[in-house]
């Protein structure tokens, strides 16, 4: 083989190797989509326009999915805390429980009952069913600095779908986005929006 053939064989081999590795890569951003067929956001209460669309687009960025977004639905009385000033997360998960993937957001504080802590009413930043189709974020304890509101809004909701998926918190990676926020914001602020190695693993596993 002469010597302009030798090189034309190298650089089809080289184009090949570039390409499958920009594949894989490719691969491994997007593998979070095709997860969800199809899901609905419902607003609980008021909940301002600009808010549900930087919600809209997390979701459809990270999960490859645009959501539905539905007519909002009043918070009622029955979903209330005991200390009347809070709404209860589970209270809410609950009552809406559904066979289709939907996401709640509501603007006003939602809490849960913590034995560790001994508290009646912890204040949290969302809760789901893991695994199920049903989950609430708030947006309460995130709105206070609007510069990260958006990229905090969109971490806690794919945090939240995440668990819907099947996925537990993370202990491995601290930037994972399925870390425990455990009520604070500090840990949010402290994730990137990804899944960790581990957790991706779990998720492939779990689908």
């Amino acid at each position: 083989m002469n010597r302009i053939g030798i090189i034309i064989i190298c650089t089809f081999f080289i184009f090949n190797c570039n390409t499958s590795a920009k594949q894989a890569a490719k691969n491994v951003i997007t593998k979070e989509a095709n997860l969800i067929p199809k899901m609905y956001v419902i607003p609980l209460g008021k909940v301002d326009k600009q808010t549900i669309a930087i919600l809209v687009k997390g979701i459809e960025k990270f999960y490859g999915i645009k959501p539905v977004i539905e007519k909002p639905i009043p918070l009622t009385n029955d979903l209330l805390a005991k200390s009347g000033t809070r709404y209860e997360g589970n209270k809410i998960l609950r009552k809406f429980k559904s066979n289709r993937y939907q996401l709640f957001i509501t603007e006003k504080d939602i809490a849960i009952k913590y034995r560790q802590r001994n508290s009646e009413e912890w204040g949290i930043l969302g809760l789901s069913y893991c695994p199920g189709t049903t989950a609430v974020v708030s947006t309460f304890r995130i709105k206070r600095n609007l510069k990260l509101f958006g990229v905090r809004l969109q971490k806690v909701s794919n945090h939240e779908l995440g668990h819907c998926l099947g996925l537990n918190h993370c202990s491995v990676t601290p930037t994972c986005l399925m870390n425990d926020a455990r009520g604070t914001i500090k840990q949010v602020d402290k994730e990137e929006m990804k899944f960790c190695v581990e957790c991706k693993k779990k998720l492939t596993d779990y689908n």
